[in-house]
């Protein structure tokens, strides 16, 4: 066909039904540097106004991915599956993950993200590890893979480099929010890995980008529906992120509670989503025949060491030396944080301590930005514990004396009770989503 991106423009703009060939035609061309940054913004402006369906959100999650290589991945008989978080405050399961679900059998070749804004990042985690390398090509990904089972590496410019340059002017023409165009950005990294199974961690409240447990649930139903539309079996699971995840917030302790849990041992929350979501992907792979029996059966693996094991091969093939994790970078200095009265804490604020995170130095604002791996927070309560005036309540590790206003802020994050007030912790879990959730549509990718 003869791409004409004023006509591609107009049809978006008028909410006409674009087909895959206008799609796939509208992404060559903008690689090729036929239709310009200016009018790929003014597309993605019209594609914010009158949204893409699902199957043109499935066509354009197949161009951009088809924009670059996939990886060759030698499965033998083995299943090829992911996990993929929306992003939150303290997330450090893909650390934990990865290594367990190599453990129990399957292939996990992770292609995760770097932190940005209030989210951290699996890949600046892992590089606060010395020696540890993520910056791996596709070939070099691939063989660690088939030798160990898994391995995890930042996005390389083989992979979808057409989401990148449109996620870049997403960001700066205010579209960042399109489900359809999430959807694609998501999608066409995470199926360059050729997956046979994936399961999506899609995160609501006020640490995660969807805000309310409604439009998290839009988002999963279209992640899902467009890769099952892509033949891959995915589903997802709703996760609460009004209150951080696990107990540290910051690179280098999220790899050492991310240890813990390893070894059997560290917060119930950050075990608890790790297990469920690590059953759920067994079962999209075929594992095992029921929830139940995966989730003890990965609990085992956790208290055996056994995926310790398998993360500790994992650094040493990804660069890392024998000695790393005892060279992991430690703060110059550490603050304590006390409780301003006595009471039951009902919330911890997920935003507050990210921007405090933020302002220590454990996150970038800028993509450009550099971050410290070693400064963060460690948050010596929970939500639902019990106080007194006075009592550690976190512990700042810092490179720098804080402005007095980023210790007031940690202060505010913490919400207080009276103890004889009746509480009630909010679930983790709330849903999860999966071909039976689907609303009764054809699942089948259009011809053109």
């Amino acid at each position: 066909m003869v791409f004409s991106p004023r006509g591609c423009i107009r049809d978006r703009r008028e909410g006409q039904l674009q087909s895959k060939a206008e799609l796939f035609a509208m992404v060559e061309a903008f690689e090729a540097g036929e239709m310009l940054d200016y009018q790929m913004a003014a597309w993605l402006m019209a594609a914010y106004l009158k949204p893409l369906n699902g199957r043109e959100t499935a066509c354009l999650t197949e161009a951009m991915l088809n924009s670059g290589k996939r990886l060759e991945l030698n499965k033998g008989h083995k299943k090829a599956v992911d996990k993929h978080s929306t992003g939150g405050v303290g997330d450090k399961v893909s650390l934990i993950l990865a290594p367990l679900m190599a453990e129990a059998g399957l292939l996990v070749p992770m292609i995760a993200g770097r932190g940005l804004g209030h989210t951290g990042g699996t890949v600046d985690k892992l590089e606060s590890i010395p020696g540890f390398q993520t910056k791996l090509s596709l070939y070099q990904f691939s063989r660690v893979v088939a030798q160990l089972g898994t391995a995890v590496i930042g996005q390389t410019g083989e992979i979808a480099p057409a989401d990148k340059r449109i996620y870049a002017l997403r960001d700066v023409t205010s579209t960042v929010e399109s489900i359809p165009l999430i959807v694609a950005s998501i999608l066409s990294k995470k199926l360059a890995a050729n997956l046979d199974a994936l399961v999506l961690d899609v995160k609501f409240g006020e640490g995660a980008f969807m805000k309310t447990p409604e439009t998290a649930r839009a988002l999963a139903l279209e992640l899902v529906r467009v890769a099952r539309m892509m033949g891959v079996p995915t589903s997802a699971i709703l996760t609460n992120m009004n209150r951080p995840l696990g107990l540290t917030i910051g690179n280098a302790l999220e790899v050492k509670e991310s240890i813990a849990v390893l070894q059997g041992k560290g917060p119930d929350d950050t075990r608890e989503l790790t297990l469920q979501l690590g059953a759920e992907m067994a079962n999209q792979a075929g594992l095992f025949s029921d929830s139940t029996h995966s989730y003890h059966y990965l609990a085992q693996l956790l208290d055996s060491g056994a995926a310790y094991e398998k993360f500790l091969a994992m650094l040493q093939l990804q660069g890392a030396p024998a000695d790393a994790l005892k060279r992991l970078p430690e703060s110059k200095k550490r603050i304590s944080i006390t409780a301003d009265q006595a009471g039951r804490i009902i919330a911890i604020s997920p935003m507050a301590l990210a921007h405090v995170a933020l302002d220590l130095g454990a996150g970038r604002r800028r993509a450009s930005d550099p971050i410290d791996h070693a400064v963060g927070i460690e948050l010596k309560v929970e939500v639902g514990d019990v106080v007194a005036e006075g009592q550690e309540i976190a512990s700042l590790h810092v490179s720098h004396q804080p402005a007095p206003e980023v210790l007031e802020l940690t202060n505010q994050a913490f919400s207080y009770r009276p103890e004889s007030d009746a509480f009630e912790r909010e679930e983790l879990i709330l849903e999860k989503i999966d071909r039976v959730s689907l609303p009764s549509q054809a699942v089948a990718m259009p011809e053109a």
